[in-house]
């Protein structure tokens, strides 16, 4: 597989109250079209600002980023984006919020050809009885597969994934995890997913990227889960490999030298930035 994203050299500094700290330095990763990786840490670690860099919505300070041959230079319709929230738009039905993602990134199709491609996704995520509940008549599990059926219904070549079930309970979880490995079977995007749950990562990816503690984070290793596609989560639990690549990311995580951690605000601003980038993009004429 050739690789469909290259990550060169990449650092980001922000500026602080202390002067600028250097979130993210010599971050060097290429993904192969089609692959499913993710990336764990520690928070701070710079994870959202990678996930960030690669969308567009935060330029890198030095390096660079070559998705599909271009280096990019801004957000793009070739990668959708879900975040940990699902960062929709209250006033808007569940429909609403997907179709006008569909009438941003498809202005030539005709009204019904959108309003039937929203639809289409909406479904697909268990959600074809809800087209029409606004925001707040749904649950937050409910609000996140609007999220992912957005981001799915535009068509992105590529998937960026921000935590996206790290704020919905245990069962709800696995289920959305079910949901997107379903959705991905039948359309093998490439994706890069940001997350704390070793036992997420071992389920959903086809490489694990361990980031190291920041200041200036890098990859410090890679772990490629050895369960074969499709999965099914009882059948990886069983696999006798399970435990012992669960106990590397573990292993791992435990050797970071935690007392050198940033505070979670030193990397907060980009994910604000970029949720609100999201939203004024859909909303600008």
């Amino acid at each position: 597989m050739s690789h469909y994203v290259e990550f060169y050299e990449i650092a980001k500094t922000f500026p602080t109250p202390a002067g600028p700290q250097v979130i993210v330095e010599d971050f060097n990763l290429n993904i192969a079209e089609g692959e499913f990786v993710s990336l764990i840490g520690h928070s701070g670690c710079g994870k959202s600002t990678i996930l960030n860099m690669v969308s567009g919505l935060i330029p890198a300070t030095s390096g660079g980023i070559i998705v599909a041959h271009r280096e990019i230079d801004g957000p793009g319709p070739d990668r959708g984006m879900v975040f940990q929230s699902p960062c929709l738009l209250p006033w808007l039905t569940a429909h609403g919020n997907v179709l006008l993602a569909v009438e941003r990134v498809f202005p030539d199709a005709t009204r019904r050809e959108r309003y039937d491609i929203a639809a289409h996704y909406l479904e697909l995520v268990g959600l074809g009885e809800a087209l029409d509940r606004s925001v707040k008549q749904l649950s937050q599990g409910m609000q996140q597969r609007v999220g992912i059926a957005r981001a799915f219904a535009t068509s992105p070549r590529m998937l960026l994934l921000d935590e996206p079930f790290g704020m919905l309970d245990s069962l709800t979880r696995m289920e959305l995890q079910e949901v997107l490995m379903e959705l991905l079977a039948h359309d093998r995007k490439t994706t890069l997913m940001v997350t704390h749950d070793v036992d997420e990562a071992l389920f959903l990816s086809d490489r694990i990227v361990l980031m190291t503690t920041g200041p200036k984070a890098r990859v410090g290793g890679i772990v490629a889960p050895t369960f074969p596609r499709p999965r099914v989560r009882q059948q990886v639990l069983d696999s006798p490999d399970y435990y012992a690549q669960r106990d590397v990311l573990i292993d791992f995580l435990e050797s970071q030298d935690r007392s050198h951690r940033p505070q979670a605000s030193s990397t907060s601003p980009s994910h604000t930035v970029a949720e609100v980038a999201l939203n004024k993009s859909l909303t600008e004429a």
